[in-house]
């Protein structure tokens, strides 16, 4: 598979046929007025065509991964979008160029910002990997069957 740089995305950014990486700078809203840089990565995989993974803190050996849906993130980019653990939208006025993503686990939220832009960029990549409504043909359904018979405790009935 050949390497292909996402358009108006840094070099390290990269379309190899079934998957698609965007390294992004994201700004953690720590409180009112700070704002914390984190290093991040969007990851989108033809073998799972309806989720986006965000990978944060890519510099340890596992970093912090967060899967939710393709659609979520493309209907956050013009509106709200999300229940519960993860909601995305964009902002308004002077932060109109910012799509904001919170997740939420336990008694925690994290708000975090990344350019409207480039994210509407790598979805616009993601749409060369599996069109959007195309999802299904792409789901190999045997193999998750298999996937979910290898697990060492036996299914609950």
């Amino acid at each position: 598979m050949s390497e292909h740089d996402l358009p108006g995305a840094p070099q390290e950014n990269a379309c190899a046929g079934d998957e698609l990486a965007l390294y992004i700078d994201l700004e953690a809203v720590a409180c009112p007025g700070l704002l914390v840089s984190l290093p991040a990565r969007l990851r989108y995989r033809r073998e799972d065509p309806y989720a986006v993974s965000l990978d944060t803190h890519i510099d340890l050996d596992e970093p912090i991964t967060w899967i939710f849906a393709r659609e979520l993130l493309a209907t956050g980019l013009t509106g709200w979008a999300g229940l519960g653990d993860v909601t995305v939208h964009r902002g308004t006025g002077p932060a109109a160029a910012t799509l904001f993503i919170a997740l939420s686990a336990d008694d925690t939220t994290a708000v975090l910002r990344a350019p409207a832009a480039l994210v509407q960029t790598f979805l616009d990549a993601t749409e060369h990997v599996v069109p959007y409504g195309t999802e299904t043909l792409h789901l190999d359904v045997d193999d998750l069957i298999l996937r979910l018979f290898e697990t060492e405790e036996p299914p609950l009935i």
